[in-house]
């Protein structure tokens, strides 16, 4: 059996962690135009305050920054810096053909620790919290690799 098949239930788990991180990845630019229409701001070129449909009324002061749509851009940037690594790890784990059991701890545990990682992001919690949230999510993706890295020794 070919191990990027969906016929591989490693493969599978692969397949649906990766479809969710790839999803929150893109919910977070959503998040940031939520942000951008809410404060009717926060926009980062000058063609964007342009009058258009979706700015009948465009001022020079919507080229500020907003703090609400600059946290959104760096969650957007920080889920940017980690979404690929995760994406990397998860295909060579398939390859190299782990339990279900630890596919389905390192993958859905990264996933999870970069849903609390946003939450926390998103809530304004203290630093520690984003930084345990973000360890625990890198430290899935290391384990990910350390076990790639381990079984091309072991062969």
């Amino acid at each position: 059996m070919n191990a990027y098949s969906l016929d591989n239930p490693i493969f599978q788990i692969y397949a649906v962690a990766a479809s969710l991180a790839i999803l929150k990845l893109i919910g977070h630019a959503f998040y940031t135009v939520y942000r951008m229409v809410r404060s009717d701001g926060g926009y980062l070129n000058p063609e964007d305050i342009r009058k258009t449909l979706f700015n009948p009324h465009p001022q020079a002061t919507q080229l500020q920054a907003y703090e609400d749509v600059e946290r959104a851009r760096r969650m957007h940037r920080n889920e940017l810096e980690n979404t690929p690594a995760f994406l990397a790890a998860g295909l060579l784990l398939v390859a190299a053909q782990p339990s279900q059991m630890f596919a389905m701890i390192t993958m859905f545990g990264y996933l999870a620790a970069r849903l609390a990682h946003s939450y926390a992001y998103a809530t304004e919690r203290d630093h520690e919290v984003r930084a345990a949230c973000f360890t625990v999510g890198a430290v899935f993706t290391v384990a990910m690799v350390l076990y790639v890295l381990v079984s091309l020794l072991q062969r």
